[in-house]
């Protein structure tokens, strides 16, 4: 399961290593070659520079980004797989402006570099606390790091420019502590004495060609000089893309660096296309004068003796009670934790899995692993007040050792687990154990692992944040000036932010000539730009530790949050070099579960908790049966809504499955509707056998029996792999990985030949054996194990109780819980209330910073059989807290509230802002969310108050002089009411909700009239009959398994209503599809179950009705799932997560909306508009004859 599905997929080279051989012996090597991880630096990939290198001859190269070691990695990897040579190393550039290529000769010296690196991206200069992404290193740090590395010194362009240098060279008889304060200020030429007196690791000099006109003496000079300093020059080209077509690219990328634009960057830009990686053989003759400056090149990469492989990990030692070894502590603990986990004695089933277990993990000497994370927990759970929840899930579920020790809660007695999954001999690589923790306390753990390990051996994995379309286009734009209107048109045309291209077709919508070479050619280098490493980030929560400093196997920078640290490496590179990570990760339920709970024993006396919600509960099946689950974890997407009536779960093993069946894995593998049909009895159940010669009859039974012979689930095609494939231990590792990722079509296609025939030989039915290894493919792009689906199942049914039972505290709790989950305040309130809960608007008297509950009276259920039976709070009520008042700071609202406690309710507006002072700012927020009910006043008059406060109070001389002059107020000035759907659309604008009325409910009589359908309605219509529906635009998802359908949801006064949009037509209305806020739909009504769709033929954009309500815009927000605006930040397919970020910051005329009169900075190119004097060469065709 992907980690941060926010990752643009990474580029490999798709090749056996076997099967190429090894290239001959380079006269030359070239060093200092730059990646993109030089951010806006490097125009081109790893895989780019490596496949050239090999193209052209090389049998070796070097990696150098500035200041960096985040790029080698991945050089690494792709140079073995091609069966390079890598010499693994650095550009430092120092404070003083002069820059050194940095190659360690082995594996201290590497440790000492990126030390270095740590010291200059942790700590300033002064010793504070460094910014992210700086890095300050000084001469004389790097002079304390360079034992055995090899430095070249990188001249200026103009060698006559001047730089400040300790003064190293100075005459013997100069004191030493004299000498280190002393600086010089000279010219390049003149400083290199000092350099070559205080770095002993300098022993050359790098040159490289300009073809400014003057290479030749140049080069000759810093010959010469090299010679008289005991030096020699090195030949490089100072690579910084892999062909010469990047340039463009680079440009753009260098104009985004400085803030400027291409045509303004003048010598900021290179001055031709020549750093390239050029062939070996070029180079010798170029530098044919200088034949010594090749040699020494190629001997520095021959010195390189380090290689990534050397970095041996090494776990961190712990000292356990009684001295004991690990394995033995974990032994104790895990036979504990059984006899805890089964009172009534150990099944025989889990004895001998634990026993298996137990013995390779001591093969693998992993027991200090397992041991650390029952650490966490156990901190989690034990050492902090209130405790923290916490879960274990992932492949980590496969294992019955996790489970005793508490890590996990998925029974390897009632599973079908698949520990290989977890652990396996013939896998050399670390497991993977993922901890939920609540998302609100997570930092409390991760602030208990630095204190434990020390930020020297402890560090959070990177993530690399790569451009996206809308970003892309927007600063590629930028640099190549065009207008900030036009870049926002521009993006406002990409569905979301995932996807490779910016289409033409789509540019085109914004009445742009595509046609324009200037416009194409932005385009083309945005097409480019797409996927490129934007800046390192520190991963959701995977942390390294090691025995000895971190910081001497990875550099360490600081984060931008206060006390984080993370290294250069993502997961893919600790992957790769085989070193553990523990996953420390947030989970939004979890923090709602907690607070629902919390909520129930304050207010039900009633304590419970993940473990003693009472089980298989027939009213939560029953709810679930409905699709009744917005909120509920897991299963409150659109997919999963629909799922639950034709699923219709009764036990708790339906939940694993509703869990697992709505992925890419069964979806591709078309297992979905199988298993639908004989869950109906629609089908009969017949699981596979093979032919009788070759197995018995129920081979497969074991299996597929609990799934009624349809594979659903990872583990089962494994086995089915094992079993009815017979794949040896190390060919279904093979298929293990696989599943993690299908990028090598040639892996693809012999595993597919592999299983299926192997399967079809032994008598299976090819269709469904090519069933079988189509899920495996679609597990490639996202599918659950049991152990994990298992693992959220508990969730889901915990979750499921409370709303069923308690959907007042689960309302509140997940109000609370907010920004999480699918959904938007809106919708939770409405489908609480829909629950039978009395929901009541927030207010300065009355409510805290939180939603709360209040007891309003009436039934409460007696004990006994009826306290587990329905809803359970009908007498408590949600109160919003003042979290729902957009722009409110808590800080403001805690004063509020203080003051509140301590001195009683307040009377009126003044006595707030006298008693809690409080802004006229801030008490103007609360007049527009209707706070003041509780005095009597309605948002009119509060506003009208709180707007006659001043800031400051008039002094008493200057307020007995007004009142005599002017006389004193008698009668408060009566304000007219105001309308009910002004009033609705204030509450939108400044709470995102309404309690009063749905904005849908004042358009209704005008929507009747036309002949439009409410939601309610739509099921008494007859199947398949053209309909009219207009709803409040929700949701607007676009899976990647629906194979290009679009799915829209609208909500009216009455319900939700889901639309079905077939790619043609989304393509056709692309612009009402995303710039719609209030839609028109016709098509037709379908049902199935509890499911009603309405397949839309036809969509307008009414957007312009809601303006009938108000004179302000209605501000009516869309769900957290639509994949237009904000789609759900991580846990998802790719290419379902369509974009990153929040609303776009800009907000200009929509390029297909007319501008108002006079407005010509728009990009509008109508027929009346005159066309935009300052793009004329974009918009309008071009007349351009050459």
């Amino acid at each position: 399961m992907p980690e941060n599905d926010q990752q643009i997929p990474k580029r490999t080279i798709d090749l056996d290593p076997d099967e190429i051989d090894a290239p001959a012996r380079a006269p030359f090597v070239e060093l200092g070659l730059v990646s993109c991880f030089s951010f806006l630096r490097g125009a081109s990939d790893a895989v780019d520079l490596v496949m050239e290198a090999r193209r052209l001859g090389y049998d070796a190269i070097g990696i150098a980004d500035a200041n960096s070691m985040a790029g080698v990695v991945r050089v690494h990897t792709e140079a073995k797989t091609l069966k390079l040579k890598p010499c693994i190393g650095c550009r430092i550039e120092t404070v003083e402006g002069l820059a050194f290529l940095a190659y360690p000769k082995n594996r201290e010296a590497y440790g000492r570099l990126c030390r270095l690196i740590s010291a200059g991206r942790m700590r300033t200069l002064d010793n504070e606390w460094q910014e992210k992404g700086v890095c300050d290193i000084s001469l004389a740090m790097l002079a304390g790091h360079s034992k055995d590395v090899q430095l070249i010194l990188i001249p200026p362009p103009d060698l006559a420019c001047e730089f400040t240098v300790p003064a190293w060279a100075t005459p013997d008889g100069t004191a030493e502590s004299e000498q280190r304060e002393m600086a010089v200020t000279a010219p390049f030429v003149e400083i290199v004495p000092h350099l070559a007196a205080g770095l002993p690791a300098l022993r050359h000099i790098a040159a490289t060609f300009f073809y400014a006109g003057n290479d030749l003496a140049r080069i000759a000079r810093l010959d010469a000089l090299a010679k008289d300093h005991d030096l020699s020059i090195l030949a490089t080209n100072d690579v910084q893309y892999h062909a010469p077509e990047r340039r463009p690219l680079q440009d753009v990328m260098t104009a985004i660096r400085h803030k400027t634009t291409v045509a303004r960057a003048g010598y900021l830009l290179q001055s031709n296309a020549e750093r390239y990686l050029k062939p070996p053989e070029t180079m010798c003759h170029l530098f044919e004068p200088w034949p010594h400056a090749i040699e020494a090149a190629r001997a520095v990469a021959d010195a390189c003796d380090f290689s990534l492989d050397q970095l041996q990990y090494e776990y961190p030692e712990e000292l356990y009670p009684g001295g004991a070894e690990p394995q033995d502590y974990l032994e104790k603990e895990t036979w504990k934790g059984a006899g805890w986990r089964y009172p009534d004695g150990v099944p025989d089933g889990v004895t001998e899995t634990l026993r298996k277990e137990l013995a390779l993990i001591g093969k693998m000497d992993l027991a200090r692993y397992f041991l650390t994370i029952k650490d966490i927990v156990d901190f989690a759970r034990n050492k902090v007040d209130p405790p923290i929840l916490c879960q274990g899930r992932g492949s980590a579920a496969n294992s019955a050792v996790c489970y005793c020790l508490g890590i996990t809660n998925v029974d390897p007695s009632k599973h079908q687990l698949l520990f290989d999954r977890f652990i396996s001999e013939d896998r050399k690589e670390p497991p993977d154990i993922d901890v939920d923790f609540e998302h609100e306390r997570r930092e409390e753990v991760i602030q208990y692992l630095y204190r434990k390990y020390g930020r020297h051996r402890a560090g959070l994995c990177a993530t690399v944040i790569h451009y996206r379309p809308r970003m892309a286009i927007r600063e590629v734009g930028k640099a190549m000036g065009l207008s900030e209107d036009v870049t926002s048109a521009l993006a406002k045309t990409v569905w979301g932010g995932w996807g490779r291209e910016i289409s033409e077709k789509h540019a085109a919508e914004t009445g742009m000539n595509v046609k324009d070479p200037h416009l194409r050619r932005v385009l083309k280098l945005t097409e480019q730009m797409i996927g490129m490493p934007r800046h390192l980030s520190q991963h959701v929560g995977g942390f390294i530790l090691t025995e000895n400093a971190l910081t001497e196997t990875v550099p360490v920078g600081n984060g931008a949050m206060p006390d984080r640290s993370f290294i250069e490496w993502d997961k893919d590179d600790i992957e790769a070099l085989g070193i553990l990570k523990v996953d420390v990760l947030a989970l939004g339920m979890l923090s709602c579960i907690r607070k629902c709970l919390d909520l129930i024993d304050d207010h039900h006396s009633r304590t419970l908790t993940l473990a003693t919600v009472p089980r298989e509960d027939p009213d939560t099946y029953a709810m679930l049966r409905k699709g009744d689950s917005l909120g509920v974890f897991q299963v409150e997407s659109r997919a999963q809504m629909n799922m639950l009536p034709r699923l219709r779960p009764r036990e708790f093993y339906d939940l694993v499955i509703q869990v697992a069946i709505v992925r890419p894995g069964p979806i591709q593998g078309d297992m979905v509707h199988p298993y639908l049909k004989r869950r109906r009895g629609a089908e009969q159940v017949v699981i596979p056998a093979p032919a009788p010669e070759h197995g018995p009859p129920d081979e497969l039974s074991s299996i597929l029996e609990r799934t009624l012979g349809v594979p659903i689930f990872q583990e089962q095609a494994m086995k089915i792999a094992l079993d009815a494939a017979k794949f040896s231990s190390r060919e279904a590792n093979r298929l293990r990985k696989a599943m993690a990722t299908f990028r090598s079509r040639g892996m693809v296609d012999e595993l597919q030949d592999m299983m299926v025939e192997r399967m079809v030989e032994r008598g299976y039915d090819r269709e469904f054996a090519q069933r079988c290894f189509n899920q495996i493919r679609g597990f490639g792009e996202y599918g659950f194990p049991e152990s994990h689906a298992a693992s959220f199942a508990h969730l889901v049914y915990v979750s499921s109780w409370l709303k069923c039972h308690f959907p007042a505290a689960f309302g509140c709790a997940l109000l609370n819980s907010q920004p999480m989950g699918f959904y938007a305040p809106a919708q939770i309130v409405r489908d609480a209330r829909e629950h039978g809960v009395s929901v009541l608007p927030a207010d300065v008297n009355l409510s805290q910073w939180d939603c709360t509950l209040e007891d309003i009276g009436g039934e409460t259920p007696a004990s006994g059989r009826e306290r587990g039976r329905g809803r359970q709070d009908r007498n408590i009520a949600l109160r919003l807290g003042l979290r729902q008042v957009d722009g409110l700071p808590e800080a403001v609202a805690a004063g509020l509230i203080a003051e509140r406690e301590a001195g009683g309710p307040y009377a009126d507006v003044a006595a707030l802002k006298d008693r809690a002072r409080i802004g006229p700012a801030h008490i103007e927020r609360l007049a527009s969310g209707d706070c003041f009910g509780s005095m009597q006043l309605s948002r009119r008059q509060a506003l009208w108050d709180a707007r006659s406060i001043v800031g400051g109070a008039d002094l008493p001389l200057f307020a007995a002089a007004a009142a005599r002059e002017e006389g004193a107020e008698t009668v408060r000035t009566q304000l007219p009411a105001m309308p009910l759907s002004e009033e609705v659309v204030a509450d939108y604008q400044t709470t995102r909700l309404s309690l009063k009325a749905h904005p849908m409910a004042f358009l209704r009589a005008s929507l009747a009239e036309r002949g439009f359908v409410r939601a309610c309605d739509l099921r008494s219509r007859k199947f398949r009959s053209m309909v009219h529906v207009a709803g409040v635009v929700l949701i607007r998802q676009r899976p990647g398994s629906a194979k290009g359908v679009c799915f829209i949801t609208l909500e009216d006064e009455t319900g939700v209503i889901n639309l079905v949009v077939w790619p043609d037509l989304k393509e056709k209305q692309r612009r009402v599809v995303m710039g719609s806020r209030l839609m028109e739909v016709r098509g037709r009504v379908e049902y199935d179950d509890e499911v009603i769709h309405v397949i839309a033929h036809h969509m307008e954009d009414a957007t312009h009705q809601l303006y009938r309500l108000s004179d302000d815009m209605l501000n009516a927000p869309v769900a957290r799932a639509d994949h237009v605006t904000t789609p759900l930040p991580a846990k998802f397919n790719p290419r379902d997560n369509l974009r990153e970020g929040g609303d776009d910051p800009y907000r200009p005329v929509e390029p297909w909306e007319e501008p108002p009169p006079g407005n010509r900075e728009c990009g509008w190119f109508g027929p009346n508009s005159g066309g935009h004097p300052r793009d004329a060469r974009i918009i309008p065709p071009s007349r351009d004859f050459h």
